[in-house]
């Protein structure tokens, strides 16, 4: 099983981009799937996570800015993000849940200039 992720790049502070994740390698549908992000030095913080069922949950700091949501046909997530802050610079990574196993996207850079 394989996570790509893309979509990141840089964008000017109050700009969009939307994060993309398949998975590969696998004919089961992924359970949760999700996105965290990692500034260097920091630890791994949680953004957002979806269920199969289309249950969402967002970390407060992005809260009414980002959306995550899923293509159960494409075992892709998404993450649309709206009105992105310098603080939101990092690199972000998804992760699937299939067959109760935990993968990992390789990250894509996100990087917002003030």
């Amino acid at each position: 099983v394989q996570l790509q992720a893309s979509g990141g790049g840089l964008v000017q502070a109050g700009g969009s981009l939307n994060l993309s994740c398949a998975v590969s390698g696998s004919t089961t549908r992924a359970n949760g799937m999700g996105w965290y992000y990692l500034v260097p030095g920091k630890q791994r913080e949680w953004v957002a996570d979806i269920t199969s069922d289309g249950r969402a949950g967002y970390a407060d700091s992005v809260k009414g800015r980002f959306t995550i949501s899923r293509d159960n046909p494409k075992n892709t997530v998404y993450l649309q993000m709206n009105s992105l802050k310098p603080e939101d610079t990092a690199v972000y990574y998804c992760y699937a849940v299939v067959s109760s196993k935990h993968y990992w996207g390789q990250g894509t850079l996100v990087t917002v200039s003030s």
